[in-house]
């Protein structure tokens, strides 16, 4: 089974999951709201059980989901640490689910490659791999996503040393969600959207790091 065929199975595994709890949802709901989330559920779970998307049809479009636009987000955070020093420990990929929780695994295939397990919305899970292709120890990681990925995404973590002796980190991601554009707004309806994660992750990464180096 190729990559992408495996790609394409865990996001109609991911849609349908989606899908059936909103439809359960808004039949249990009462009004306009409930409605709304049965039609969104019933939409996500046909599209699941078929492979076929009826909106993207009507619309002229391929409901392949990689065709969705890619969605940008970005955060910085100020930590009380030498840059070189967060570089280090962002540097060593194993250590990235200790910063951002909706990581579940990374691990180091080469000096270049790695292979990413993360969290998806209602308890399943997606990966790929990834490339470096920008890395200037103590301040900058650029990274892509390998053909075939479940996520196709890139970004970059820059770090910026301050005049105080602390590091400004900055991430920037563009990702495409696994369901395309209604995998996204599930996402976020099920507290599973990336902005969000990665800004509150950066604070724990910050609490934790500067409380570790007082330690």
């Amino acid at each position: 089974m190729t990559n992408s065929t495996t790609g394409m199975d865990q996001n109609r595994m991911i849609s349908g999951a989606a899908g059936g709890a909103l439809l359960l949802l808004g039949l249990r709901k009462r009004g306009v709201l409930g409605l709304g989330m049965a039609a969104v559920g019933g939409y996500l779970a046909y599209r699941a059980a078929t492979g076929n998307d009826p909106v993207m049809a009507a619309a002229g479009l391929s409901g392949n989901a990689t065709a969705a636009k890619p969605i940008f987000v970005e955060h910085s955070v100020v930590i009380d640490r030498p840059a070189q020093a967060v570089y280090d420990f962002w540097r060593k990929l194993e250590n990235l689910p200790q910063i951002m929780s909706h990581l579940e695994s990374v691990t180091a295939l080469d000096e270049k490659r790695s292979r990413w397990v993360a969290k998806a919305p209602l308890g399943t899970h997606v990966e790929w791999e990834a490339e470096i292709v920008n890395d200037k120890p103590g301040q900058r990681i650029g990274w892509h996503s390998l053909p075939g990925a479940t996520v196709d995404n890139a970004g970059s973590v820059q770090f910026e040393s301050l005049p105080n002796g602390g590091t400004r980190v900055h991430v920037a991601l563009s990702y495409r969600p696994p369901a395309g554009p209604l995998g996204a707004a599930v996402a976020k309806l099920f507290g599973e959207e990336p902005s969000q994660q990665i800004a509150e992750d950066l604070q724990k990464f910050k609490a934790a790091f500067e409380g570790n180096a007082k330690n």
